[in-house]
């Protein structure tokens, strides 16, 4: 099928508003992902500090939101709206976001795009994803378990560990990477869940390569981290830190993906109905939805605003009376009464 028609921005801005919403901030950006990092530092010390089991499960609780933020933001540099300044951009999508939760900031930004070329039509990369939906209570609940008893993150970085060898393997054999449509995809889906928590990559060398050089900057990160805790507080904060990214963090990163697409317009040309608004009280913005992700119909619409300046374009939109053409949720309950409508 064609690619989704995008919509002009003229309708609503002029071009100095349109240049000034576009436009990446030089320290907002670096300091979303301090912000991130910071609450998380703070969260997972002072539970430790506490020696609270109560403390402990309110780390956990919100550290996997800030891990999801983390995600976000490496989501913000892929489309470049991190910083005006590309290497830098890069750097804070690579190692500062996208590494502490095992992506690749460059095949993710390729498979992502596509998502954006593609939305909600056959060649989406992501209909995977909202394809399930409607399902039913007891399917979303066992999903649900799944992702709170570490299954979902166990099975994915099995996956992505045992790919990444293939790759470390083709390495010392001085293999040369040959580009696939298939690497692109295959250094990216561990932001993304399938029904099943899984995903399927298609080996090749260039993606096994960018997996193991993904898994490679993890396990950086994890031994930065594991060595400040053992230095500071003992194992506690980072055994609360890897919880977090064990259960809430992969629970989040699902619920967030449902309320995007799921049960959303299929093949329809109107760019107003491949994707969901959903607003975010303040539990909300600490859980499923950090750094204004809630406003994903908008990121759709004009994805390359930064994530700080959608509730701007948000706002643009109602004034031109357009809110009534977009799929726009009271908030997360709701979104998901509507997915496991079925039965």
């Amino acid at each position: 099928m064609p690619a989704v028609r995008l919509l002009p921005p003229t309708q609503f801005f002029d071009r100095a508003q349109w240049s000034a919403i576009t436009t990446a901030s030089r320290w907002r950006g670096p300091w979303l992902v301090a912000h991130a990092w910071i609450v998380s530092i703070a969260l997972v010390g002072l539970a430790a500090w506490s020696q609270n089991p109560i403390a402990w499960l309110l780390a956990v609780i919100f550290v996997g939101g800030r891990q999801l933020g983390l995600a976000i933001l490496m989501h913000d540099a892929a489309h470049g709206a991190l910083h005006p300044n590309r290497k830098i951009n890069n750097f804070l999508g690579q190692w500062m976001t996208g590494a502490a939760v095992g992506s690749d900031l460059i095949a993710y930004r390729t498979y992502h795009l596509q998502h954006h070329k593609f939305t909600q039509q056959p060649e989406d990369p992501d209909l995977a994803l909202s394809r399930p939906f409607p399902t039913t209570r007891a399917s979303l609940w066992r999903k649900v378990l799944r992702d709170m008893t570490g299954q979902t993150f166990f099975k994915q970085r099995v996956a992505q560990f045992g790919y990444a060898l293939v790759g470390v393997k083709a390495m010392l054999r001085g293999e040369q990477p040959v580009k696939s449509g298939a690497s692109t995809k295959a250094g990216t889906p561990f932001n993304k869940q399938s029904d099943d928590g899984m995903t399927s990559p298609t080996v090749d060398v260039a993606g096994a390569m960018a997996v193991a050089r993904a898994v490679g900057r993890f396990l950086v990160v994890q031994a930065i981290l594991l060595a400040a805790s053992l230095a500071l507080y003992g194992w506690t904060p980072y055994l609360l830190w890897l919880a977090g990214l064990a259960t809430t963090f992969q629970l989040y990163l699902r619920v967030r993906n449902i309320a995007e697409h799921a049960c959303t317009t299929t093949g329809s040309q109107d760019p107003f109905t491949h994707a969901r608004t959903t607003h975010a009280g303040w539990l909300a913005r600490a859980t499923v939805a950090p750094y204004w992700v809630n406003y994903h119909s908008e990121h759709h619409l004009f994805m390359g605003v930064p994530c700080y300046r959608l509730p701007e374009v948000h706002a643009a939109l109602g004034r031109a009376g357009r809110h009534d053409a977009m799929t726009i949720a009271p908030n997360y309950v709701a979104v998901l009464r509507q997915v496991t409508a079925k039965g």
